[in-house]
């Protein structure tokens, strides 16, 4: 049987802007393999946590080690080198609509290039393929030289999903990624992150705002108040119920319309 360990270690997290305080407090383990969705209403920390496991934030005060490296003090090529293992697929997609799709896929393989960048001709014919493969395990092949900016919402997440996946990722957030997207897509989004994750052994840690999806999709939910954790549970066993006493006061009618 497999040991897992640690990947994620976060230890009394703070984050203020200003006078707010975002995070307060956040203790947060995440395993190898694991698949974790953070659950919370907008304004309860949830991406700020997310941005703070490879420095796009940086801490108020507490620890944040992540493979093993202190994040916080990392700079230059180490930090580079920790963001190349760690993959973020964003609400917001994050593409560049006037780049063909394999275009958009390839620019996840930019820290293995080097030289100027000038356009299909940076990435080597390996690259290429690879990244052909990628589109065609979310889905899109045959649309590898069509505009990005001519697919609908959830194709245009499938191709962020294919660009996180030419990373060789070990970690892979994902801020709200169906938070525009119609149900439907939403759902076969959500689907393919998940058995993606398996397939490759990534630890996967999504922020969500649909309290079912939650349910039925992670292996565990931590949920966010006020920056801080007040629900940490594996999902097996955990009740739609329970799950909503993340939002105190929101009743469980309301949930489908929570914010993330």
């Amino acid at each position: 049987m497999k040991t897992h360990h640690a990947v994620i270690e976060i230890n009394g997290l703070v984050k203020d802007f200003g006078v707010t305080r975002a995070l307060d407090g956040v203790n947060l383990t995440v395993e190898e393999g694991e698949i974790l969705v953070l659950l919370g209403l907008s304004g309860s920390g949830k991406s700020t946590l997310l941005r703070h496991v490879d420095q796009l934030e940086r801490p108020t005060s507490g620890r944040v080690r992540v493979l093993g490296q202190d994040v916080p003090a990392l700079r230059g090529r180490d930090l580079r080198a920790l963001r190349s293992q760690v993959a973020v697929v964003f609400q917001q997609f994050e593409l560049v609509g006037s780049l063909s799709v394999l275009e958009n896929v390839l620019t996840g393989g930019l820290a293995r290039v080097t030289g100027p960048r000038l356009g299909l001709w940076s990435y080597s014919r390996a690259m290429r393929t690879t990244a052909a493969g990628h589109l065609e395990r979310v889905g899109l092949a045959g649309l590898e030289h069509q505009r990005t900016d001519t697919l609908s919402g959830g194709q245009q997440q499938r191709v962020a999903v294919a660009r996180a996946l030419m990373q060789e990722p070990k970690i892979l957030l994902a801020d709200e990624p169906v938070a525009s997207l119609d149900p439907d897509s939403s759902q076969q989004v959500m689907d393919l992150i998940r058995e993606i994750g398996r397939e490759n052994g990534l630890t996967v840690v999504c922020s969500l705002h649909q309290v079912d999806l939650a349910l039925s999709w992670g292996d565990r939910v931590v949920g966010l108040r006020r920056g801080a954790v007040v629900l940490d549970t594996p999902t097996t066993g955990l009740s739609r119920e329970e799950a909503m006493r993340i939002y105190a006061k929101v009743a469980p009618a309301d949930a489908g319309a929570v914010a993330g």
